[in-house]
């Protein structure tokens, strides 16, 4: 599924999520590629993983950001199904072989952030699509690289242990999907 079928079944939080969907809506108009990492806004595709029976999610230590965040990133070149991108990057970030949309395979968030400038690219901004991937084996999560590591934690945790807002928000969205 695409980027515009994604966003005509999601429904925002707030003004600011709504304002957020609209300037992705426009990038999708504008541009044949919305995921092109050369453009200031591009798309990008994450999730919170989480293993549902111990109520936990997986948070990935960026080191760019210096910060607790979910799994995810850029397309590759001719992708263009967020959920199957979110999917790949989970897969290849923790290792985990099992990830599946959970409840279901609708977004959880989508938001505009900002991305600072580094020594090989200009500060842009991603239009992250997020979603939620759900583990039976949490066990079997490996960190990417050893600069990447991994952590298990409930969702009050992951909200003490990002320096993000915008993580914030979607680690609210989560308990409401477990079950009672």
């Amino acid at each position: 599924m695409g980027i515009e079928e994604l966003l005509s079944e999601y429904r925002p939080a707030d003004a600011a999520e709504a304002a957020d969907v609209a300037r992705l809506r426009a990038l999708v108009a504008a541009e044949p590629d919305p995921w092109q990492r050369s453009l200031p806004l591009h798309a990008t595709a994450s999730a919170l993983v989480v293993h549902p029976e111990s109520r936990r999610v997986l948070l990935r230590w960026h080191r760019r950001q210096q910060t607790w965040l979910q799994i995810g990133g850029h397309g590759d070149p001719g992708e263009r199904d967020p959920l199957g991108i979110a999917l790949r990057e989970g897969r290849e970030e923790t290792g985990l072989t099992d990830l599946v949309p959970w409840p279901e395979a609708g977004l959880v968030h989508v938001v505009v952030v900002p991305v600072p400038a580094n020594d090989t690219e200009p500060a842009h901004e991603h239009a992250d699509l997020r979603f939620a991937l759900a583990t039976g084996d949490p066990a079997a999560a490996r960190p990417e690289k050893p600069d990447a590591p991994l952590r298990w934690v409930t969702v009050p945790e992951a909200r003490e242990l990002t320096s993000e807002d915008n993580v914030r928000e979607t680690l609210s969205r989560i308990p409401a999907r477990f079950p009672r």
